[in-house]
């Protein structure tokens, strides 16, 4: 049997180990000779259990001290065309915080405003990697919630197709994956810093602001983001300030999920103002 029908079957063995299942499924003795019990048993060490996370968005909405949150977002939007005729860009990867994104991107189009989504060229790791790619990964960018995978969303453009001139305004949704996946990439540095020479609008929220920290555009400026990544962006020049929103310049940036409402609305009011 070759190598990858082995590892497959070590992850069925897997799976119906790990859920507790009680097999009734009977092996051919023909090919129990192929099978090579040492490599299932090691293959079986190897992986970890899988599960379909189920995080709600209304958990978040619903958690106690959230209540501007939720009123953020059930209070119906009163000027429908506040920001008609803006366009802004999402600059976002695999690994990106669902609320993050969805919340201003909801609230932005509820203003009028057109958003485009923008991902990375597509671009798979070696083969030598071993890792697998759903079909929709050509086309789509994955959420997580607090490290938890829980779906996909449709991005409109990659960052090789745009230019400065093409928005208004760029945002960049946080998530510990998403920042590094985008600072990783040519073409999204080198728009966020023609975005930077231009002195349009820039907002990061979260672990995002680590893109503009590589990007090189932070330093002397003020701003926040996730604790974690506090340090880094001391270290790459900026001065960190502890609240939930803050604007210098032309860079808005916030801290997390739950800053999102204060996020949206202070690049509302800086577009307004142009």
């Amino acid at each position: 049997m070759k190598l990858f029908n082995r590892v497959g079957l070590a992850g069925i063995i897997s799976v119906l180990a790990a859920t507790g299942v009680q097999s009734q499924v009977k092996v051919n003795t023909e090919h129990m000779s192929e099978i090579n019990v040492n490599e299932l048993a090691v293959m079986d060490q190897l992986s970890t259990q899988s599960a379909v996370v189920n995080m709600p968005v209304s958990k978040l909405l619903n958690a106690p001290g959230n209540e501007a949150l939720k009123a953020f977002f059930f209070t119906p939007v009163k000027n429908k065309s506040a920001l008609k005729g803006k366009k802004i860009a999402v600059l976002v990867a695999d690994g990106f915080e669902e609320i993050e994104l969805t919340g201003p991107v909801w609230y932005f189009r509820e203003l009028g405003a057109t958003v485009d989504i923008v991902a990375p060229k597509y671009n798979p790791a070696p083969e030598r990697y071993g890792l697998a790619y759903p079909e929709m990964s050509k086309t789509h960018v994955m959420a997580i919630q607090y490290l938890q995978p829980v779906g996909w969303i449709k991005f409109d453009r990659t960052a090789d197709q745009i230019k400065a001139s093409d928005y208004d305004a760029v945002f960049i949704p946080g998530g510990a994956w998403n920042p590094d996946n985008l600072r990783a990439d040519k073409d999204v540095i080198r728009f966020v810093q023609d975005f930077n020479r231009s002195g349009k609008l820039i907002a990061a929220i979260c672990h995002a602001p680590v893109v503009l920290a590589s990007a090189d555009i932070i330093k002397g400026k003020k701003l926040t983001g996730y604790w974690n990544i506090q340090s880094d962006l001391k270290n790459a020049g900026a001065t960190v300030l502890e609240q939930s929103v803050v604007t210098d310049g032309n860079l808005v940036t916030s801290r997390h999920p739950i800053d999102v409402a204060d996020f949206s609305r202070a690049v509302e009011n800086w577009l307004l103002k142009k």
